[in-house]
């Protein structure tokens, strides 16, 4: 799995009064993305917490291109950059239905040990499986 792709619709709850999604969703989306693209590989955010291991965003970045807007049918699609040490990046791209790019963006995150509160290596189960799919894809 070089990367991973999710599909939702903008809800009216994340637009502003002219029907465009308010840009602070946006970290939302990319979180979903995210989340689906460890889920893919049979890793959840929930199992990593109970193992002591959080995952906080300590950069993000967006190039904004294009407005989604109320009831869009968007794309997001993750990809990881490159093998995790004790960060892990992450690059996403959101499209809506027409196929027109709306933003790049990038994330980094950090591995932190939840008793320690300190960076750690990514843990060797996500390691590997990072490893086998890139393997196997």
């Amino acid at each position: 799995m070089v990367f991973n792709e999710i599909s939702f619709r903008v809800r009216y709850s994340e637009t502003d009064q002219m029907g465009v999604v308010y840009h602070g969703n946006y970290a939302q989306y990319l979180e979903m993305g995210r989340v689906e693209w460890l889920r893919q590989l049979g890793i959840s955010y929930k199992h990593m917490e109970e193992s002591g291991v959080m995952l906080p965003v300590i950069s993000l970045h967006i190039d904004f291109k294009k407005s989604a807007k109320y009831d869009d049918l968007l794309l997001v699609r993750t990809r990881l950059k490159k093998a995790p040490l004790v960060k892990i990046d992450f690059d996403y791209k959101i499209f809506n239905e027409n196929k027109e790019l709306l933003i790049e963006a990038s994330t980094t995150l950090a591995f932190i040990d939840m008793k320690t509160d300190r960076p750690i290596k990514c843990p060797d189960y996500l390691m590997k499986k990072i490893l086998k799919e890139y393997q196997d894809g």
